[in-house]
């Protein structure tokens, strides 16, 4: 059986005996009806468990509007000016108004970067600030004994409004809701605490309940309230195809059902040889990206398997902290021990890999030097096809196979055997 997957701007080939292919793992295909800023306004007319926006704020109050930093794909400059209207509805003057970026263990943007953030007309009219982790209010400890460290501009604000994305997150569970607040306009001493259980076995992809690191963010609220929140969901193209909007916690949980209904892909058996990619460029640029993709891969790989991850990784590991903590590790452990000492943000991915290499082996097929692959714990190969021919000489001519084409947005989730 011939089969084809992304790998930098091209395609990479390679065949496999249909008796071992387990399956493909795809997005499950669901209806949308509407998309985009009619999506965005949909889910403002009809808040979850809130009254709508225009009925929460009051003319004269300090209103913090946080949203994302440039790292991530929060398409701000379609959702904020729907925002901004219904406040203007409201009576709120534009002087009431900040924008926030939240930038969490970020660099500071540009003014250019802020401008292409939120769109010209609302960076001319509306003032757009980075959250600053030396300009915080200490409100207090939550349960887990993490600092709540909060962005002063938005601590002493009258009311606030939280946007992003909901996708997953490795040790969050899911991305967007309170996370807007921790970490995004934390300290990094705030961060750290908080970052640091990312080594605990509940702290995974897909996992709200009993994630120490979510149950940490959302406690977040008791000391410094989210009076609004508006998510989205983006398809592979960065569009918008969900949003939700109103309370903090259930408009979260409402969209992180939808991202589950679409991305959460469920399997009868784990597999002997699991094939992952990030889908190509951009997304598999350098190592520090494409990490996603064999994350999510972990959770279909039985325990002393093979992960094979095809990415160009043509920038390298594309971090410096990154290269730095691979390369000065004698032995993964190494860096699992290390980030419960010290979070440090490009430290925790090569954790996340170290945590990985404990369950599987990582054929890596990349554009790298091979000796230096070998350096930072991976198999090195030039392409899909030789990675293969090795694992299944390991694993032996019966092992199975699972095929991931687009590893950075599928989570396989194991279905649980009836007695």
């Amino acid at each position: 059986m011939k089969c084809s997957i992304g790998f930098g701007k091209n395609k990479m080939n390679f065949e496999i005996d249909e008796k071992n292919l387990l399956g493909n793992i795809l997005p499950n295909k669901l209806e949308i009806d509407l998309m985009g800023q009619e999506e965005v306004k949909r889910a403002l007319k009809n808040p979850v468990n809130s009254k709508r926006l225009k009925d929460i704020v009051k003319p004269d109050e300090k209103i913090v509007i946080i949203t994302s930093d440039i790292t991530r794909p929060m398409p701000s400059k379609i959702v904020l000016p729907i925002i901004i209207n219904e406040l203007y509805g409201s009576g709120v003057s534009s002087e009431d108004i900040t924008i926030v970026f939240a930038l969490g263990s970020h660099r500071f943007h540009t003014e250019e970067e802020k401008k292409y953030l939120v769109g010209e007309e609302i960076y001319n009219n509306i003032r757009c600030i980075d959250s600053d982790t030396n300009d915080c209010v200490n409100l207090g400890y939550t349960k887990n004994r993490t600092p709540v460290e909060i962005f002063t501009e938005v601590a002493k604000a009258d009311k606030r409004i939280c946007l992003g994305n909901i996708e997953y997150h490795y040790f969050a569970g899911y991305s967007g809701g309170a996370k807007a607040i921790m970490p995004g306009v934390s300290t990094k001493n705030a961060i750290q605490a908080n970052h640091s259980r990312m080594v605990e076995e509940e702290a995974k992809t897909g996992n709200l309940k009993t994630n120490p690191v979510r149950v940490d963010i959302d406690e977040v609220q008791k000391f410094v309230p989210i009076d609004f929140m508006l998510n989205v969901v983006l398809n592979e193209k960065k569009q918008i195809i969900k949003a939700v909007a109103g309370h903090y916690i259930d408009a979260h949980r409402e969209g992180c059902k939808f991202l589950d209904d679409f991305y959460k892909i469920k399997i009868k058996e784990k597999a002997d040889i699991v094939i992952t990619t990030p889908g190509g460029y951009p997304k598999d640029l350098n190592l520090y990206q494409a990490q996603k993709a064999l994350d999510n891969a972990k959770h279909a790989v039985k325990e002393d398997g093979i992960i094979i991850v095809a990415a160009s990784c043509k920038e390298g590991l594309g971090s410096k902290v990154f290269e730095e903590w691979m390369m000065e590790a004698q032995k993964p452990e190494d860096m699992i021990k290390k980030i419960k000492k010290n979070f440090q943000l490009g430290g925790h991915k090569a954790a996340s890999i170290a945590m990985i290499l404990q369950k599987a082996k990582i054929f890596l097929v990349s554009e790298m030097e091979q000796e230096f692959v070998k350096s930072i714990f991976m198999n090195p190969f030039v392409d899909v096809q030789n990675a293969l021919d090795e694992a299944f000489k390991e694993k032996g001519k019966e092992a199975t196979v699972l095929i991931m084409p687009l590893g950075g947005s599928t989570l396989p989730v194991l279905e649980e055997k009836r007695l």
